[in-house]
Formats: structure tokens, C-alpha cells, sequence
């Protein structure tokens, strides 16, 4: 052999060493992955729970402002989630057409049960129930997360 003219290549130790490398670089990235997951799961339901309790809002209005029957001993907020999407008649047109609050009824991302529907992942407080111990009842006055786990920003999801 003549000098200088090694072969061009990496040893095995080399590329053990890079392996080793990647492995404790993509370890080290893994908890920022997670952390990425709950932030974008804690948007969502702070998107949810604004539609939601807007839409809940909007139906207490169109009872104030008599589009919609109540009778006086009623709380004037919606009997359940489904009505925000199935609509309500507003009895000051003609024709009766359907109010509708919400295209679609959000589901809580923080649910684990992925056979419930939309309504079933949520928490509901009724009018009648405090603020601190939220009950159902016979309207939804609030909706909440049933989850147990708390948020990056400490509080739990069930009294965001």
C-alpha cells in the first residue's frame, strides 16, 4: 500500500458513537413533544368552551328577548347541549324558522372516552347549582372538562 491512500468510510465505532448521539438528542426531545400535544389539545379546548358558552349566551338572549317560548319560572337557558345544534323556534317570524346556535357540537379534547358523543364529554352546571360544586340539572347553565389532569398553567381542566 502506498502512503496516503486510505480508504474513505466511517469506522463502526464512529457511527456507534452517532447513534448513540441522535438516540440521547431525540430523548431529550421527546418531553418537548408532549409538552407541544397538551398545549395544542389545551387551545383547543379553550376554543371549545369559548363556542360553547358563547352559544349558551346567545340562547339565554334570544329568551330575553322573547324569540323563543319560556315560561316565566323557566331559567332561560337551553334543556341541553343537542338543542345548540338541533335549534329552536323563534316565534317572532312568521314561518317559525329554527335558531341555531352551533354548527356543531365541540367534543372535550381531554376526553378519554372516544366512543361518547360531543354532549357526553362534558360537564354540565345547571343554573341552580353552585359555582363551586357544578351540578347537572334541568338547563345547562356551564359546561366544563370532566378531566382529572391539570394544566400547564397549574389549574385543573375542570374549572377552566
Amino acid at each position: 500500500m502506498m502512503a496516503g491512500s486510505w480508504q474513505r468510510g466511517f469506522t463502526l465505532i464512529e457511527l456507534v458513537i452517532t447513534v448513540a448521539i441522535v438516540g440521547v438528542l431525540a430523548w431529550m426531545a421527546a418531553p418537548l413533544l408532549e409538552v407541544a400535544a397538551q398545549r395544542q389539545k389545551e387551545a383547543e379546548l379553550r376554543v371549545a368552551l369559548r363556542q360553547i358558552r358563547g352559544a349558551i349566551d346567545a340562547y339565554r338572549q334570544a329568551v330575553v328577548d322573547k324569540k323563543i317560548e319560556a315560561s316565566a319560572d323557566d331559567s332561560g337557558y337551553p334543556p341541553d347541549l343537542e338543542t345548540l345544534v338541533k335549534g329552536v323556534e323563534d316565534i317572532t317570524t312568521p314561518k317559525r324558522k329554527k335558531i341555531y346556535f352551533l354548527r356543531r357540537l365541540p367534543r372535550d379534547p381531554f376526553s378519554p372516552d372516544r366512543d361518547a358523543t360531543a354532549a357526553e364529554t362534558w360537564g354540565l352546571r345547571s343554573f341552580e347549582s353552585p359555582p363551586d360544586d357544578p351540578r347537572e340539572g334541568e338547563d345547562v347553565f356551564d359546561v366544563h372538562s370532566r378531566s382529572e389532569r391539570v394544566g400547564l398553567n397549574g389549574v385543573p381542566y375542570r374549572e377552566w
